[in-house]
């Protein structure tokens, strides 16, 4: 697993890079602020419900929550599972709020 910056995934951004961003946060989370990404909550992840990202497993993939924890779990499941390429946003939406 890699790591990005808030400000490194921002920048990316701007720039219009096709970007694949999963929301590993629950529902609720997502609700009051969203960057839109993908939503599978890490419950999902870790019971490898993950059949709308299996295509997925050549590309980067970008893991954010709330505030880097959970993502990092997500994207050690994800790798188990067989993705090459996943990279955990440090301090997730905290940081990008902040």
């Amino acid at each position: 697993m890699t790591t990005i910056t808030v400000q490194d995934l921002k920048d990316k951004m701007a720039q219009n890079e096709t970007l694949n961003l999963i929301d590993v946060r629950e529902l609720h989370e997502r609700q009051e602020f969203n960057i839109g990404g993908l939503h599978i909550p890490l419950g999902n992840i870790q019971t490898l419900q993950i059949d709308d990202i299996e295509h997925l497993k050549e590309e980067q993939v970008f893991l954010y929550c709330r505030s880097g924890n959970r993502s990092g779990i997500a994207a050690m499941v994800l790798e188990t599972a067989g993705f090459k390429n996943v990279v955990n946003v440090v301090g997730g939406m905290l940081a990008w709020q902040g």
